[in-house]
């Protein structure tokens, strides 16, 4: 593989445009409006949607598939359901195709004519494995799918049916990264480009690009690889890959891509999972550069309640879709408890800091508010009739760190703080976390917990740290339930 190039200091950005668990981003204009999509994985609604003016400010507009009809996730473990899709609009419609990895064999094909609106039901593509696919249009209005499985590959598509019309054939495997995927096609002047991800989605992450006089190829690498890549750089982003391009109203270029923030001492902790972050696009002797970032000046601070009798969009549930297991009655939520697993409703951690708050009566039934990574790396305070319990579990490890007594106008809380640990210490984690329960009265602290056991790095897995509150027996009820993000 080329020796990557080193970017300069100040090319890549170090702030995203969507913080927190919004990865493998896709992204489309039409005329001065862009639009992004991100995968999913298990939480439901799936696809969440969101619309720009200039590539800096998104506006949440939805999820693409927003109905059970849509989503089938009931064998969909952590980091299953839905991965990485492409967001494309061609003679005025929009298509968006994924793969359900819980829900097989084949990608997704869902259209809209409005994003915001009702997107179909999905057209199944059976004859494709894989996972990443990607749509595009030839110049004779052919339809090409080109997803990743052991390689690049690509046929044409019937997109109202699914079926592919020739056999799969391979369309290129990269520059000898391991885990060729992501692939996403264009066609910029004479030239059709192929911009796919090489690495893996770790450390070694990067973005390579070929080209060909035609989408099927054969496809020739650019002499200077890789496109983009943080591997060995000293930038607070690292990861970097998994990039899709998009032209300006003005002829200028742009990408979006996924990264992330470590923090703590070495080897360092990434807690908000994969972001979406944004960079300037440059055209040198035919390909394209990395020629700067796209960056917010600070990451706005938000208020984002669950709502009073409709659940927001920023609500995702673990498995299953928010209304299944909340009603609203009589001024507050009804939580229902689904099996023997706890279910969960939240919001992604989307700032380094931030405050979740809830209150919660547990006279029939046992639920939590928790920050969490997934079911078995959480940070819990758990009610159960009168008593609040902090409770921490890492794997097979469960430990009760605190308790209080519960009334009728205890609130629930759990903040992210920045680590107190000296800056060149090994006891320095990402961040901390702590447990507190708050009355009219005052405000008690139970517990504190290091963002290291809540990070990526010790769960594993595709996903970021979620928040948000959980029923594990019988029903609950939640009169509110509030995220507050910092920085």
């Amino acid at each position: 593989m080329t020796e990557p190039e080193k970017l300069p200091p100040g090319v890549l950005p170090t702030r995203p445009v969507l913080g927190g668990f919004h990865p493998d981003p896709t992204v489309c204009r039409v005329d001065d409006v862009f639009y992004l999509a991100c995968s999913s994985f298990e939480y439901a609604p799936g696809i969440p949607l969101f619309r720009s003016s200039d590539l800096l400010t998104w506006e949440r507009i939805g999820s693409v598939m927003d109905r059970p009809s849509q989503l089938e996730l009931s064998d969909a473990a952590p980091s299953g359901g839905v991965y990485a899709p492409t967001l494309r609009h061609h003679d005025g419609t929009f298509f968006l195709v994924t793969t359900n990895v819980s829900d097989g064999p084949g990608h997704l094909l869902m259209t809209a004519t409005d994003p915001a609106g009702a997107w179909s039901d999905p057209v199944r593509v059976r004859g494709a494995g894989g996972v990443d696919p990607d749509i595009a249009w030839d110049e004779d209005g052919r339809c090409l799918l080109t997803w990743a499985d052991g390689g690049i590959r690509q046929a044409p598509l019937d997109p109202g049916t699914g079926d592919l019309l020739s056999e799969p054939r391979p369309l290129w495997s990269g520059t000898g990264g391991r885990d060729p995927e992501a692939p996403h096609l264009y066609r910029v002047g004479r030239w059709w480009y192929l911009v796919i991800a090489e690495g893996g989605t770790g450390a070694g992450h990067a973005a390579t690009v070929a080209r060909a006089p035609s989408p099927t190829g054969p496809f020739e690498p650019c002499p200077h690889q890789p496109l983009l890549t943080a591997r060995g750089g000293p930038g607070p982003v690292q990861n970097t890959g998994h990039a899709d391009l998009v032209e300006r109203p003005d002829g200028s270029w742009a990408m979006v891509f996924l990264g992330v923030r470590p923090s703590g001492s070495f080897p360092g902790w990434h807690v908000l999972g994969r972001e979406t972050f944004a960079a300037e696009v440059a055209w040198r002797d035919g390909w394209p550069v990395v020629a700067g970032p796209v960056e917010p000046e600070e990451t706005p601070a938000v208020r984002t309640p669950l709502g009073d009798g409709v659940i927001g969009a920023d609500w995702v549930g673990a498995g299953v879709f928010p209304e299944r297991v909340l009603r609203w009655s009589r001024g507050r939520w009804r939580m229902s408890a689904r099996g023997a697993e706890p279910v969960f409703v939240g919001h992604r951690q989307e700032h380094t800091t931030m405050t979740v708050r809830a209150g919660i009566d547990a006279h029939e039934g046992t639920g939590a508010l928790e920050v969490r990574v997934d079911p078995v790396h959480r940070f819990a305070l758990e009610v159960d009739g009168a008593r609040v319990s902090a409770v921490a579990r890492v794997g097979p490890l469960t430990t009760v760190l605190g308790e209080a007594p519960a009334t009728a106008d205890t609130v629930l809380e759990l903040r992210v703080v920045r680590p107190t640990a000296p800056e060149h210490s090994r006891e320095r984690g990402p961040d901390v976390v702590v447990a507190a329960v708050r009355t009219p009265e005052r405000t008690v602290e139970l517990a504190r917990m290091d963002g290291r056991y809540l990070s990526t790095e010790t769960a594993g897995g595709f996903t970021g740290r979620m928040v948000g509150v959980s029923c594990a027996s019988g029903e609950i009820d939640v009169r509110f339930v509030e995220y507050l993000g910092g920085a």
